[in-house]
């Protein structure tokens, strides 16, 4: 079973993109958002996938994951028919010691937020925290993409 561990936190200025590797544009839909078992397709830059996720642990750090890549036609089909709202944005890997943080800034209606994720190989794995990094906020679920497709940013 795949397991996912990773840390969410807020970003408190645009500093990261000085020091991106790399950026590419997403866009995201869900055929299933509920807790147990969130089914979402994505186009990644020029790539298709299909990502299935289990409900997390009680810190929201982990969870299990299983993702395959598929042709960008059948995300194109599929996304037709998810459910109401699209995850738009812009995603820019960022190195911090031995980690890659992905940051996420958000366009449409959750235009404003920007986010940063860190995968780890355990919940209390030590990482380098760029002063770019602002409050953590694993665990909480309004920062979940699927949950940003229902409640966006804007209209908290």
């Amino acid at each position: 079973m795949a397991q996912e561990i990773e840390r969410k936190f807020l970003v408190k200025s645009d500093d990261f993109k000085k020091v991106a590797s790399k950026e590419t544009r997403i866009t995201q839909g869900y055929l299933s958002s509920v807790p147990e078992r969130t089914v979402r397709v994505r186009i990644k830059g020029k790539s298709g996938y299909i990502t299935i996720k289990g409900i997390g642990s009680a810190s929201g750090a982990s969870r299990y994951e299983w993702e395959r890549e598929i042709p960008v036609s059948d995300v194109e089909e599929l996304l037709k028919i998810c459910e109401p709202g699209v995850i738009d944005k812009t995603r820019y890997e960022v190195k911090s010691g031995e980690h890659t943080f992905e940051v996420d800034e958000f366009y449409g209606e959750n235009q404003g937020l920007i986010v940063a994720e860190v995968e780890l190989i355990s919940e209390d794995q030590e990482f380098i925290r760029p002063d770019w990094i602002g409050e953590e906020v694993t665990g909480d679920s309004k920062y979940y993409n699927s949950m940003l497709m229902k409640h966006p940013y804007t209209k908290w």
